[in-house]
């Protein structure tokens, strides 16, 4: 093997021409809680050369469960800048475009403008989620989309399948459901679990003692939702690995991944 360098571990599996394959490629990453952070991570430690991150969130103390930016020294910070400042020192040479925003369909075009090669759809809001989904079909830009990892704790019923193909999966019926509605019934990539739906042992808690230090400043703080779910340390991590790794093998040309 030639000079070592941060990839060359890599490289052994891939070799020279996969690597430089990854380094020419541009993902984005939109959502950057407990799926889209780590999956974000998992493509930048494989050499994925240009990142485009998006979050319009900030950092905040429940966040420390599961996503892997929020630590001490980090609470109230923009997820896509904190996530940006730790990528970029992973891999210094690489590309890495945070950007603090909200992904709506007015923001569609401007967001989708760039050259991209693989979009991961780590978003939670249903309407954000159908029109993103709904966009990089129209625009031909692969996607895979992660569904509800939230009330989950078995990491074997993890799969990757057509979004016509799911089951058991709450969030996979109900995007089933939109999708039809805008004339979509089979194509997305998505990543979801088997395991059923566990009830919440106790009250969120969050809408009525919010301790965020900037809360008063977000779009969607604790007040403004229905139900806070509960979530592990690993599941979220799990589906964004998972849903990485279904780009990476895209990017490299496997066959059978689309």
């Amino acid at each position: 093997m030639g000079k070592l360098h941060r990839f060359s571990r890599t490289e052994i599996l891939l070799g020279g021409e996969g690597v430089d394959r990854l380094s020419r490629a541009s993902v984005a990453v939109f959502g950057l809680g407990g799926v889209g952070s780590y999956s974000a991570e998992a493509l930048c430690r494989a050499g994925v050369g240009r990142l485009v991150l998006v979050d319009f969130d900030d950092i905040c103390l429940t966040n420390v469960n599961r996503q892997i930016h929020a630590m001490e020294g980090n609470i109230g910070r923009p997820k896509a800048e904190a996530m940006a400042e730790r990528l970029r020192l992973i891999n210094p040479g690489a590309d890495i475009i945070p950007l603090k925003e909200f992904y709506c369909a007015e923001k569609s075009a401007e967001l989708l403008c760039d050259r991209l090669d693989y979009v991961v759809d780590a978003i939670d809001h249903f309407t954000s989620k159908i029109h993103l989904l709904k966009s990089c079909r129209e625009r031909d830009i692969p996607v895979v989309s992660s569904m509800g990892a939230a009330m989950k704790l078995d990491p074997t019923l993890v799969r990757v399948a057509d979004i016509s193909e799911t089951s058991r999966c709450r969030m996979a019926k109900s995007v089933r459901k939109l999708l039809r509605k805008e004339g979509i019934e089979a194509g997305i990539k998505v990543v979801y679990s088997l395991e059923e739906f566990r009830q919440p042992l106790v009250d969120g808690g969050c809408k009525s003692n919010c301790i965020c230090p900037n809360k008063d400043d977000q779009r969607f703080s604790c007040e403004h939702r229905r139900v806070v779910l509960g979530s592990i340390s690993y599941l979220p991590a799990i589906f964004g690995m998972t849903m990485a790794g279904e780009v990476i093998k895209a990017l490299l040309g496997e066959k059978n991944n689309e």
